[in-house]
């Protein structure tokens, strides 16, 4: 069986996810297309202290470019991409959509059976399908309003709408229209051309094999429990997939230094002949929910990073700030550093800096500098502030490096 050193295996996966390349001088539709389609998945988040979730994997592989090509692009009521709970919320081909006919089904399945709010909102479902049917594609708020106005029975609460609309579009009865600000616009198939792929349904066990395939191709390198949780399937079914990939030669075993107990090597899979690249060049932001450090059990075993997002707990119980983001320097996480874009005043500003055990302050700060001053004028804010009083290791550091206005390869 090949075997992958830590730092191969590091490399693998952040070449899958696009990172062994330079930043195009420009970015387009083109070139958002290509790295949305190569993540496969783009995670939707409604946090926005200093970017929405979605525009940052972009960001850190792209660099600069205008958001609201990314909004036309993948919330385009007849476009390329649709939603759906591919992962958890989140932006996928629309082509795509055949491969999701099992888990619609099986969600309507479980929900019809266990939730005791579908089997007593019947009613409630079909009105809903009813206003999407007569009115057209509408928000949670539209459908509100004219709730408010009508008042039709005892089950029009606006908790209950959001509730029904939200059960429909995980059985696939109602889809996405795409986006209004950031609230979803719910919609019928037909009523955004996704009539004909909605009545294709692929099989469960065929379904489940491509997306695993596509999951290894993502990750680079995977143990059956990351290969699993990027299209967040179960873990039988992942391992009955990988069998039948590996029987069919698309897939092949490896084992990977550290990844097993105690730190023993452990079993990982590859697509045959991935390119291993000798370095990775690239300093990056990532974001919570970004593929490389989304599963945190990942991060921890590939980059030796703990990773917990603190938006949750109380202020005085954070260690490292309220949204505090991966700092990715060639193939290492060096560091983490807590954003805030501050719109009124036209800053960016740094609320903490931190620098991971055994790694430099002064060069996780030399290399991140630029990347944060790039951040702040891609956001159309000015200078970058760092917090007063400095809080974390590295503060300082950053603080020092925006100062000197240094600008290293990155």
């Amino acid at each position: 069986m090949p075997r992958l050193t830590a730092a191969q295996a590091r490399r693998l996966a952040l070449a899958a996810q696009g990172f062994d390349r330079a930043h195009p001088t420009l970015v387009g539709r083109r070139q958002l297309t290509a790295t949305i389609d190569r993540l496969q998945v783009l995670q939707l988040d409604s946090v926005n202290v200093f970017a929405r979730s979605h525009y940052l994997p972009l960001f850190a592989r792209l660099g600069p470019y205008d958001p609201a090509d990314l909004d036309a692009l993948i919330f385009a009521r007849r476009g390329r991409y649709t939603e759906y709970w591919a992962h958890e919320a989140a932006v996928i081909r629309r082509d795509d959509w055949p491969l999701w006919h099992w888990k619609r089904e099986a969600l309507r399945e479980r929900f019809t059976v266990k939730s005791a709010w579908v089997r007593e909102n019947t009613a409630m479902l079909d009105w809903l399908l009813l206003e999407l049917s007569a009115k057209g594609p509408m928000t949670v708020a539209d459908v509100e309003h004219d709730v408010a106005k009508e008042r039709r029975g005892p089950w029009w609460g606006w908790s209950d709408v959001k509730e029904g609309l939200e059960y429909l579009f995980a059985f696939g009865d109602v889809v996405s229209g795409g986006r209004r600000g950031f609230s979803r616009v719910y919609a019928l198939p037909h009523q955004v051309g996704l009539a004909a792929l909605h009545e294709v349904a692929v099989p469960r066990t065929e379904a489940q094999r491509e997306l695993v395939l596509r999951s290894v191709r993502a990750l680079g390198v995977g143990t059956v429990a990351d290969i699993a949780d990027y299209h967040r399937l179960k873990i039988a079914p992942t391992r009955d997939a990988l069998r039948d990939l590996l029987a069919a030669g698309e897939i092949e075993r490896v084992e990977v230094e550290g990844w097993g107990r105690d730190g023993r090597d452990g079993e990982g899979f590859v697509v045959p002949g991935a390119s291993i690249p000798r370095r990775i060049e690239a300093t990056a932001l990532l974001s919570p929910f970004d593929p490389v450090v989304w599963s945190r059990d990942r991060a921890l075993r590939m980059f030796d990073f703990h990773y917990r997002i603190e938006i949750y707990t109380p202020a005085a119980k954070r260690q490292y700030g309220y949204y505090s983001l991966p700092v990715l320097v060639d193939d290492r996480v060096l560091g983490r550093i807590d954003l805030k874009s501050d719109r009124a005043a036209g800053v960016l500003r740094v609320q903490s800096a931190w620098v991971e055990p055994g790694a430099s302050a002064s060069e996780l700060a030399a290399r991140i500098a630029p990347v944060l001053r790039r951040a702040s004028a891609w956001q159309g804010l000015g200078e970058v502030h760092v917090a007063e009083p400095l809080w974390g290791d590295a503060a300082a550091a950053v603080r020092a490096a925006l100062a000197a206005r240094c600008s290293p390869a990155g």
